[in-house]
């Protein structure tokens, strides 16, 4: 159980620390200029990590492992930081912003999962989709 647990807390965790720091980003802050201190605070810890994860003698061999997904997953974190430090810069509220934002994401990866991978879509899935979408008409229309 504490394996499947442990994940979901340290994304959830993460992700209120995520909000509420590009949120507070300063507002005449240059958005690449902090985003690169966010990359190099964040390229150090995952070095870091990395060193104390594996041997130095397989260090070149791991990193060879690796392949296309992990560039495309760069640029992907950096149209979300981007994306995440605009929406809020634009006035979105940090509870408006995130839940709407994480339930459009919800719902496209509900189409990818069954067009690209197909995955089921259940009933209650289905019914799931029509609550998220009244949902967010009442969240947005406030």
């Amino acid at each position: 159980m504490w394996e499947m647990l442990w994940p979901l807390l340290l994304i959830v965790g993460s992700n209120c620390f995520y909000n509420i720091c590009t949120k507070s980003m300063p507002e005449g802050a240059n958005t690449f200029g902090a985003l690169t201190i966010t990359y190099l605070a964040a390229g150090v810890l995952s070095a870091v990590l990395f060193a104390a994860s594996v041997k130095p003698s397989a260090y070149v061999n791991e990193l060879g492992k690796a392949n296309w997904t992990s560039y495309v997953l760069g640029l992907s974190i950096v149209g979300i930081e981007v994306g995440y430090v605009f929406l809020y810069r634009s006035g979105w509220k940090v509870s408006n912003g995130a839940l709407t934002s994480s339930m459009c994401l919800a719902l496209a990866l509900l189409v990818i999962g069954f067009l690209v991978y197909r995955e089921h879509i259940s009933i209650k899935q289905l019914a799931g989709i029509l609550v998220c979408g009244l949902g967010l008409l009442l969240i947005n229309k406030g």
